[in-house]
């Protein structure tokens, strides 16, 4: 069987980032309109909420790939191999552990208490042996009905499969897992975080 790739970017993420950045631009509008010289000064602040509502609603992304996973969060993007997959955790969000480092999807946080008020036992039918703790328990964001749960499963699901094939066995390339920092992102915003200290105080 063909492996599909899996894309999700979370659709509420995805609309609170364009609900602000329209917010923003009608903001700024009204403000050339009223006063252009002082908008010079105080677009600023607004540009910034927009920057920075993009990078943390917009951009957080997770694809599960036929040859790892690629993980983009606010400020990096990383690739991990299936080799080096050690741990898939979901107490505060999506968490993947390598050897060499803790992964958080920002695009998969654990889901609030009232979304998992009321789960029953077969929220959790499928959930993979490797979910559960040491006493075979499973948390709430396991469930396979949660978007967290979900994806955790996706990804446990072709993890297990792979290890339980041996072909995870020939071990992990160190050199395959990468992290990139997002530099225009950072720098972007850090350029907007000092045009607002100029425009508020100078």
């Amino acid at each position: 069987m063909a492996f599909q790739e899996v894309v999700y970017r979370p659709v509420f993420g995805r609309a609170l980032a364009v609900s602000t950045v329209v917010v923003c631009a009608v903001g700024i509008v009204a403000l050339f309109w009223g006063d252009p010289a002082a908008a010079l000064r105080y677009a600023w602040p607004i540009v910034l909420v927009a920057a920075v509502a993009w990078a943390l609603f917009w951009r957080p992304t997770l694809r599960v790939q036929q040859h790892g996973i690629t993980v983009e969060n606010v400020l990096r993007t990383y690739f991990l191999p299936w080799p080096a997959i050690r741990r898939i955790e979901t107490r505060y969000s999506l968490t993947l552990y390598t050897s060499r480092r803790k992964v958080p999807v920002w695009a998969a946080p654990a889901p609030g208490r009232h979304r998992t008020l009321g789960l029953a036992r077969k929220d959790f039918d499928g959930v993979g042996e490797s979910a559960r703790g040491e006493f075979g328990e499973l948390r709430p964001a396991d469930a396979v009905t949660t978007p967290t749960g979900n994806l955790a499963q996706v990804i446990r699901g072709h993890w297990e499969q792979l290890r339980e094939t041996g072909l995870l066995a020939a071990g992990e390339d160190p050199e395959a897992e990468t992290a990139t920092w997002h530099w225009a992102t950072i720098t972007v915003i850090g350029l907007l975080v000092a045009a607002t200290a100029i425009g508020l105080l100078v």
